[in-house]
């Protein structure tokens, strides 16, 4: 595959994560800082946020493997990744984190 169709297929991709809200307006921003002189600037955002996610979900998955939950602690890294998630645009995470903070607050663990 040459690189104009990889560029279509990656606009194609994006544009449908819009469409189902996986994505929100802020990725768009995001995308609009990225310019020749730095043009891997969105790359390079989303390679941190995967990075710090990845962090941020195995500590939330070791929380919730504790038979007592320190629900503050929970809420602390919920918090973070939930930040994380909006100032990239990453809408559906962001939803996601939310839901876990009020499961957290009502201290239901399998919620």
């Amino acid at each position: 595959m040459d690189l104009a169709a990889l560029k279509t297929q990656l606009k194609n991709f994006v544009q449908s994560m819009f469409e189902e809200g996986v994505l929100d307006n802020q990725f768009s921003q995001i995308q609009a800082l990225q310019d020749s002189t730095n043009p891997n600037f969105v790359e390079e955002v989303i390679t941190l946020f995967c990075n710090d996610a990845e962090r941020i979900i195995n500590e939330i998955n070791r929380n919730l493997g504790y038979q007592n939950v320190d629900f503050s602690n929970l809420d602390s890294y919920v918090h973070q990744l939930k930040g994380s998630s909006s100032s990239i645009g990453a809408n559906r995470l962001k939803l996601a984190c939310a839901n876990l903070r009020q499961a957290s607050d009502e201290r239901n663990k399998e919620g």
